[in-house]
């Protein structure tokens, strides 16, 4: 088994999830909705970014964990170098919509090593813990103290990846009759992204511990 590959299989499903029930929240929003043409080709392509760059955080855990060693510095510096080529690959597709994206790595960067860290150091100990089960389901609930522990952690991945998105978000060109309410969207954006997180994470959460 391809632990490694089903985690980053599994993380894919919940970021695609994340983003759906954003998107869903944002057309539900009447502040957002004349923003939403200019956000919501935005969030689908960044999601397709994220799940990339996720993977090869998950798939470099799976390297450390099966070389016996650590996490290091080195590690999380090439994580993030790798990040910046997905990133270019975001940017070029993003040209075939209606959207000019700037990515400003002096502000993206704080928030980016920090998640590349959280998810790098929970990957590695779910896939040690998936090696002597057998199974990432059995890795995933032997990693964690239980539902709330789990869930605190996705949380903050989410929110993380929200800060992240608001950043983008913000380097979104808007139409100058939007301009004056960019920081607002951005807020409005953040706000709303967090409410789903909390209960996208309770819930996966509670699946994963259910009968437990």
């Amino acid at each position: 088994m391809d632990a490694a590959r089903v985690l980053a299989a599994a993380n894919g499903r919940i970021l695609r999830a994340y983003s759906r029930r954003t998107i869903q929240a944002l057309r539900a929003s009447l502040p957002l909705r004349m923003a939403l043409p200019h956000l919501e080709p935005t969030l689908a392509l960044n999601v397709a970014k994220e799940v990339s760059k996720d993977a090869l955080v998950i798939h470099r855990a799976g390297e450390i964990v099966a070389a016996g060693r650590a996490a290091d510095h080195r590690d999380l510096q090439q994580l993030y170098d790798a990040s910046k080529h997905i990133d270019r690959e975001f940017l070029a597709r993003s040209k075939a919509f209606p959207v000019g994206i700037v990515v400003r790595y002096d502000e993206i960067a704080p928030v980016r090593l920090e998640r590349i860290e959280l998810l790098l150091g929970a990957a590695c100990r779910v896939l040690e813990v998936s090696r002597r089960e057998g199974r990432v389901q059995a890795g995933i609930r032997g990693a964690f103290a239980g539902a709330a522990d789990l869930e605190q952690l996705l949380r903050e991945l989410m929110r993380l990846y929200a800060e992240e998105t608001r950043l983008i978000s913000h380097a979104v060109e808007l139409p100058k009759l939007l301009v004056p309410a960019r920081e607002n969207i951005a807020r409005r954006l953040l706000h709303i992204m967090s409410e789903v997180a909390a209960r996208l994470a309770g819930d996966l959460a509670r699946l994963v511990y259910r009968g437990s």
